[in-house]
């Protein structure tokens, strides 16, 4: 046996340990964060040093660090778990460290992508012959799907962006909803379109763009226009409505509309939640993630436009060295912002095949069927408001102390839940701040995650806000 086949086993079987107590340990603990930069840092080795006794004090050293965002307890910022199937393809991926940006460099990696691209196609509703770039997340599908609509949109102006640049060009108007995601702006910032010009349209009571607010916009608007919709509120998980943006959009001689699906995308795979997306198939592109709902490794986004020779023309690339595809090979790399990149396709290809249709259907209701167990087993309770409806897997929570009448005791008490939640380790939620009021926000989306971890997770929840109650500092905001 090699030192690598030797290290591979040991290593095999760090994580084998470590996925095992993932459900049972603490979904996190407070970091000493001087020793942990003390154990694993120090000065780099003069010389080498053995690989095996490398792997195991990374394993013991990294493990006071590490977060149980693959577990079953963890409900923050929608972060899915791993199925069996995408982690195991994704150790291969590794293993056989494959540039998946030409076909030349991965034939295997181009055709694995070209048939998960096609079932996600299918799965989410969409037109047939979409194109579809996997990337690291929704930021950069985002950008990548943007950087098609604005190349259209110019296109139809009369303006050559990629050969021409922007000196010149026809202002593009760009439309968002009020409560639109960060990833639209950073993705406007990096594409020189900026984050403070854009017309933000009012949202509703649970974070829907309001279609009425959105005509009256636009037709205050001429000339190139690309309209963000949402499908699956950050917060709320609320869906724009997406028939009423397609009309109002098309109205509009020269717009495209993008939708930002990060998560909510993942309702159309479901027959009890497909009418949540109704009108999706209208849009001119879509982002999701697959590390979210698909419960794939981390990174991995999708984009996908209906419009495939714009999104390769904003995306292609072309050196004197590169061996291009001719005859019909999918080269990766002309659909997405880099060129030499991870083969991610293994692992989606593997989660989608291990679920099936069925399956996957079944992993996102269970985790919304989950959501609303959750927020039944906290509504009720002294102090605490459930502030959105439970329409997916996003559960708000508000937390007030015993004869609490203002807002801000309210705000303070539920930052202190919060922060008691973490300390206590049984689950991990995160903290939001909604339309003015502080919240938890609870995000239900690990394949793993049983009625028993809702549960025990509620209790939890329940005990750490009595007991921030009974230090009655808390009531003078100490």
């Amino acid at each position: 046996m090699t030192d690598r086949d030797a290290v591979l086993r040991r290593t095999a079987e760090l994580a084998g340990d470590f996925l095992k107590r993932l459900p049972d340990r603490l979904v996190a603990q407070p970091v000493d964060l001087a020793a942990l930069r003390a154990t694993l840092g120090g000065p780099l080795p003069a010389g080498p040093s053995d690989p095996g006794r490398v792997i195991e004090a990374l394993a013991r050293d990294a493990e006071p660090g590490l977060v149980g965002s693959a577990g079953p307890r963890y409900f923050g910022f929608v972060i899915g778990g791993d199925v069996p199937a995408a982690l195991a393809a994704d150790w291969l991926t590794s293993a056989w460290d494959q540039n998946s940006g030409l076909y030349a460099t991965s034939p295997a990696a181009a055709v694995v992508e070209e048939v998960a691209a096609r079932w996600l196609v299918d799965v989410f509703g969409l037109p047939p012959g979409s194109s579809v770039g996997f990337v690291t997340g929704a930021t950069m599908a985002t950008f990548t799907a943007l950087a098609a609509g604005r190349h259209r949109v110019l296109e139809r102006a009369g303006w050559n962006l990629e050969e021409d640049g922007y000196v010149g060009a026809p202002a593009i108007e760009v439309v968002v909803g009020d409560e639109a995601h960060v990833t639209i702006f950073a993705s406007l910032q990096m594409l020189g379109l900026g984050r403070a010009r854009v017309h933000r349209v009012a949202a509703d009571g649970q974070g829907r763009l309001r279609a009425d607010a959105l005509r009256e916009t636009l037709a205050t608007l001429d000339g190139p226009i690309l309209v963000c919709a949402q499908a699956g509120n950050v917060n709320t998980g609320a869906f724009d409505p997406l028939p009423d943006i397609v009309d109002a959009v098309r109205s509009k001689a020269n717009a495209w509309l993008h939708v930002d699906g990060a998560f909510g995308l993942w309702a159309a795979a479901v027959p009890g939640l497909v009418g949540h997306v109704a009108g999706l198939a209208g849009a001119d592109s879509w982002t999701t993630d697959a590390h979210k709902w698909l419960n794939v490794p981390y990174d991995s986004g999708i984009v996908i436009c209906r419009d495939p020779e714009a999104h390769y023309l904003a995306m292609a690339l072309a050196a004197s060295y590169y061996v291009v595809a001719e005859g019909g090979e999918r080269d990766s790399m002309n659909f997405v912002p880099e060129s030499s990149r991870r083969a991610r396709g293994f692992a989606i290809y593997a989660a989608l095949k291990s679920l099936g249709r069925s399956g996957l259907a079944d992993m996102i209701d269970g985790c919304c069927r989950i959501a609303r167990r959750m927020a039944d087993g906290l509504r009720g309770a002294p102090g605490v408001t459930i502030l959105n409806d439970v329409v997916l897997n996003q559960v708000l929570v508000r937390f007030a102390p015993p004869g609490s009448r203002e807002d801000a005791e309210a705000d303070t008490f539920t930052r202190r839940v919060i922060a008691a939640v973490h300390r206590d380790g049984t689950c991990w939620a995160g903290g939001t701040t909604w339309h003015g009021m502080a919240a938890m926000r609870i995000s239900v989306s690990n394949w793993s995650t049983t009625d028993a971890d809702a549960d025990v997770s509620v209790e939890a929840i329940l005990r750490c806000a009595n007991a921030v109650a009974a230090d009655r500092s808390v009531l003078v905001g100490a």
